[in-house]
């Protein structure tokens, strides 16, 4: 059952934002040699449900139907794998670095609809359910912009 909204955040190649290697990375159609940094991901295979730019624009990329390869080696309320009960929610950014009023507007529309279909109870970051591997969203992340609808929507936010 679908129970996380897992929030993880991207950029390609790191701090730099607009393009398409994102788009292209979950598609499986990034050209490895078009940048030097993107040597070092070769061969990643990764997936989000969902993507949101810097201006608030939603990209899908999965289903929610079905499992998107976002979350990797992880663990949440002693549940393992969280990609086969999550639905991940890619924002556009860096660790650390702050995210723009538009992408937490997008956000916040994007919970209210997935609440709809789906009944995730808990919305954490990947540092959340894969500590010392993932930081991100990261301290740039201000979860405190998201209190009032999470509890709206009965969402659990983690600790901050």
């Amino acid at each position: 059952m679908l129970d996380l909204v897992l929030l993880h955040s991207i950029s390609l190649p790191p701090g730099v934002y607009e393009g398409d290697a994102v788009e292209r990375l979950f598609t499986n159609t990034l050209d490895w040699d078009a940048h030097p940094y993107f040597q070092s991901i070769r061969g990643l295979e990764v997936s989000a449900h969902f993507f949101i730019r810097r201006d608030g624009a939603l990209w899908q990329f999965v289903s929610c139907e079905h499992r998107a390869w976002h979350a990797g080696a992880s663990s949440f309320q002693g549940r393992d794998n969280c990609n086969d009960f999550s639905i991940g929610v890619e924002l556009e950014g860096l660790e650390g670095q702050t995210f723009e009023p538009a992408q937490y507007a997008r956000l916040r529309a994007l919970l209210i609809a997935l609440a709809e279909q789906y009944p995730a109870r808990h919305l954490a970051g990947h540092s959340d359910v894969a500590p010392g591997r993932k930081c991100d969203p990261g301290p740039g992340f201000e979860w405190h912009r998201l209190v009032d609808v999470a509890s709206k929507l009965k969402l659990a936010l983690p600790d901050c």
